[in-house]
């Protein structure tokens, strides 16, 4: 067993499983595996700065274009990003690196430009006694109401409705703003709350709110928005809109921020 967040570990994986659906621009392979390790030990073929001991390694791989050994050196700095503008904020990997050295493990990554990359994440192993009477906080932010979630990034749709789904949401997908406004013309009443990215092809997030408020005055937004866009959390309340925060997203400020809104809550 491990001592752990559950919602920071998802978080990691959410955002380690974003960027390899974009690395493989949606074809390929994506392996996601854990096991237990024993570092320390002669002929390991673990090479990493860790103490002697059993861990748990989570590794995500992919088939994806791979990465230069330039791009490895700097892969989690903080706003190093290899993606165009609108596309992520840089922040993903540097979050993740953050999470896990938190957790007093360790991440390293193998790549091999054109082939793909993996990401091996160590935590270590806590005995048995101490992982059953350490008191873990586990934020429940359940809920049963019916979310829209709008953003052109699939793999990032799928993996943050998986998320909200363990908490006992509906979710409907839609990877296009055109889609998402026309499902909830058709049905506003089915929708208790919509979170919706700002950069998208067809119709912005901001314009999107707009529509969807004149159909609906009431309804709930949640506006997520990477580091460069253009909009300020002054302007979103202007608009509208409920709440307003940067992607990469943390997987329990959205989830605090799902509550919040839908209870009507500071």
């Amino acid at each position: 067993a491990i001592h752990a967040d559950p919602t920071q570990l998802n978080q990691v994986l959410i955002n380690l499983c974003a960027n390899a659906v974009h690395a493989m621009d949606e074809k390929g392979t994506l392996t996601v595996s854990l096991q237990e390790v024993q570092l320390g030990q002669k002929g390991t073929r673990h090479k990493v700065n860790l103490k002697p001991g059993f861990y748990v390694l989570l590794k995500v791989a992919d088939t994806g274009k791979g990465i230069s050994p330039e791009v490895k050196e700097r892969i989690f700095d903080p706003f190093f990003t290899t993606k165009k503008v609108g596309e992520g904020t840089g922040m993903g990997l540097s979050v993740v690196h953050g999470i896990v050295d938190n957790h007093g493990g360790m991440i390293s990554v193998e790549s091999t430009p054109g082939k793909g990359t993996a990401f091996n994440i160590y935590f270590p192993v806590v005995e048995k006694a101490f992982a059953a009477t350490k008191d873990i906080t586990t934020p429940q932010y359940k809920g049963d109401e019916h979310i829209l979630f709008v953003d052109d990034e699939e793999g990032l749709v799928e993996l943050a409705a998986e998320m909200l789904q363990l908490y006992g949401y509906t979710v409907t997908c839609k990877t296009s703003s055109k889609k998402a406004l026309e499902a909830f013309r058709t049905a506003p009443d089915n929708f208790n709350l919509v979170i919706t990215d700002q950069t998208m092809p067809d119709i912005s997030g901001v314009e999107l709110s707009k529509e969807l408020l004149k159909i609906k005055p009431d309804i709930p937004i949640i506006l997520c928005t990477g580091y460069s866009a253009k909009i300020s959390e002054e302007m979103a309340e202007r608009i509208g809109i409920a709440d307003y925060f940067l992607k990469p997203f943390d997987t329990d400020k959205l989830l605090r921020s799902v509550r919040k809104v839908l209870d009507g809550s500071e």
